[in-house]
């Protein structure tokens, strides 16, 4: 009998999000504890965050999966399913493959709107059906070739325990449907991040080191440990028909040929790859690329794709990295006026704004921003089975203002508050994950300085349990059978997200009563005092802005002067 699937993603539901996304990728001898680790920032206002799943198991002869993401409307058009598909959760399947990605758009004329699966299709797809990152790859270039791409160009990041790899894609325009793409495997040793900009130029064409995917689809030599390139036959071909190219081979770079390069396209997405690189690095040697991020392109025209970090990252690290505003950087969004009184790290859009002479101005665009609908931080580790060695520490909204959730990619039940039917995005709900953490966060925002402590208390407090929790999780599961270990962590990672959404109740109502009416009222042991309250006062920032812009009207000396007189 023939059964059908269907596929349902975030446009389908008319939320498309926008050119925000960030991804940070670390390789495992780049990290402290030998983990492959790999994060998202998954941003666009207009929807809601929620945790994906999907179960696995073996399916009949004949089945189909109805297709419906944010293309067009492809009502009756299928991809045919395979025998057997892995679990995910997230976007880890119970292997520990983990894909994400970020938009970098490029040339908008070679999106074929004729084909079948957009980019978030192709990501669920070859999770379910990769036990490997190298699989993982080979399965969306044989599905895009068989079905053809809808999307734009995106940045494709591709792990699983033992390697990461960067992957990017873009269509060939109307009528045409395949893609264009290049791998590439990060090195071990060293970290890499996208966030909207293809990052992929130059690449290895020597067969030893690569394998050009032949259009027959056949991907003979794939996990040959020495290839660490691999890519479209006709990448480079196809760059020269269409005149995007027009040298010697090896001198041909994909993000030249599909993704030219302007200053908007620099300073709001290789900046924050570049502040990312600039927290593990020397900052000297990343500070020399500050006038490539101004827009001067005559000495350095890119950023290195990954470099060696000064020490192996913990996902500590790399959640600390998520919540970047460029501070302590001369992009630092905290330290001007333009912060507003209270130090405030978010812009409101648009982009771009116009003073009343007519001066135009730009806004930065850091990793962590207001419209995350979700952000996740996840670590692969080769030495611990697969079901508590992946973990997707998740949770919905901007990363900056949240706390990063542990959940194990062998669990069969999504916890209640990260369940996409309990996250509506009209609807405010206690229930919610996203609506909780939004409650709070803008609480905060108008008053950054003044209330983020609050909620740095509460962050620190529950991922520093979750951290502490995991020597005692791996001691317990050591004499569990299979079954019963699947049944313990499923059960953890409840509790720990109903610990998150207890906790972030009880920070709603202590900002609302602390911070009531621009004062503060002083807590000792969890008390307010009564009788006593602060009053914070502007940034001082903000305070010497004051007197360049109103001149006189505030100055209390000349207030004094005109009684006097």
């Amino acid at each position: 009998m023939k059964k059908i699937f269907y596929i349902v993603f975030f446009l389908s539901l008319g939320m498309e999000p926008l050119l925000a996304c960030t991804n940070l990728i670390v390789g495992k001898k780049a990290s402290k504890d030998g983990s492959v680790m790999c994060t998202y920032n998954c941003d666009g206002f207009g929807f809601s965050g929620s945790l994906f799943y999907t179960s696995g198991g073996r399916h009949e002869a004949g089945e189909k999966i109805a297709i419906h993401g944010w293309g067009p409307h492809h009502q009756g058009r299928f991809v045919d399913q395979v025998e057997y598909t892995y679990q995910v959760v997230g976007l880890m399947n119970e292997k520990q493959v983990t894909i994400v990605e970020t938009t970098f758009d490029g040339r908008l004329e070679l999106v074929n709107n004729d084909g079948l699966l957009d980019y978030f299709s192709l990501m669920r797809l070859a999770l379910q059906r990769s036990a490997n990152a190298r699989d993982a790859i080979r399965c969306m270039a044989e599905l895009v070739a068989e079905y053809g791409y809808n999307s734009s160009g995106e940045s494709i990041t591709v792990c699983d325990p033992d390697e990461a790899w960067i992957m990017e894609i873009i269509g060939k325009g109307p009528e045409r449907k395949g893609a264009v793409w290049v791998a590439l495997r990060v090195p071990d040793d060293c970290i890499c991040a996208h966030a909207n900009l293809s990052r992929i130029r130059q690449f290895p064409l020597e067969r030893k080191r690569s394998y050009r995917s032949l259009s027959s689809g056949s991907f003979k030599h794939l996990h040959r440990p020495e290839v660490e390139c691999l890519y479209a036959e006709d990448v480079i071909s196809f760059a020269r028909e269409k005149g995007f190219f027009n040298g010697k081979d090896e001198e041909f770079s994909f993000r030249d040929a599909y993704c030219p390069i302007d200053f908007e396209n620099v300073r709001y997405a290789d900046a924050r790859v570049w502040s990312f690189f600039r927290h593990h690095t020397s900052h000297d040697m990343m500070d020399k690329y500050l006038p490539y991020l101004n827009g001067d392109f005559s000495q350095y025209d890119h950023l290195p794709l990954w470099v060696k970090p000064d020490q192996p990252l913990t996902l500590r690290d790399l959640q600390q990295d998520m919540r970047d505003h460029f501070e302590g950087t001369p992009l630092d969004m905290t330290a001007d006026m333009t912060a507003g009184p209270w130090g405030m790290p978010i812009r409101p859009l648009p982009m771009h704004f116009k003073a009343s002479d007519g001066t135009d101005f730009f806004r930065e665009r850091p990793i962590a921003t207001q419209q995350s609908g979700f952000t996740m931080t996840c670590q692969m580790r080769s030495w611990l089975p697969n079901d508590v060695g992946g973990v997707t520490w998740f949770n919905c909204d901007d990363a900056n203002m949240v706390a990063y959730v542990p959940l194990y990619c062998c669990i069969r039940q999504v916890p209640d508050c990260f369940r996409p039917e309990n996250n509506p995005r009209r609807e405010f709900s206690f229930e919610s994950a996203f609506w909780m953490n939004n409650w709070v966060a803008n609480m905060v925002y108008p008053r950054y300085s003044m209330m983020i402590g609050d909620l740095r208390d509460a962050q620190r407090e529950l991922e520093d349990y979750y951290f502490a929790d995991q020597d005692s999780v791996l001691q317990a599961i050591q004499d569990l059978t299979p079954a019963d270990r699947m049944s313990y962590l499923n059960n953890k990672s409840i509790a720990y997200a109903d610990r998150m959404m207890k906790r972030w109740d009880r920070l709603a109502k202590l900002l609302i009563v602390k911070y009531n009416d621009q004062v503060a009222h002083p807590t000792e042991n969890g008390q307010f005092v009564r009788g006593r309250y602060a009053t914070p006062g502007y940034d001082q920032q903000f305070i010497d802005a004051i007197g360049p812009a109103t001149g006189d009207r505030y100055r209390l000396k000349q207030v004094i002067e005109r009684r006097e007189r």
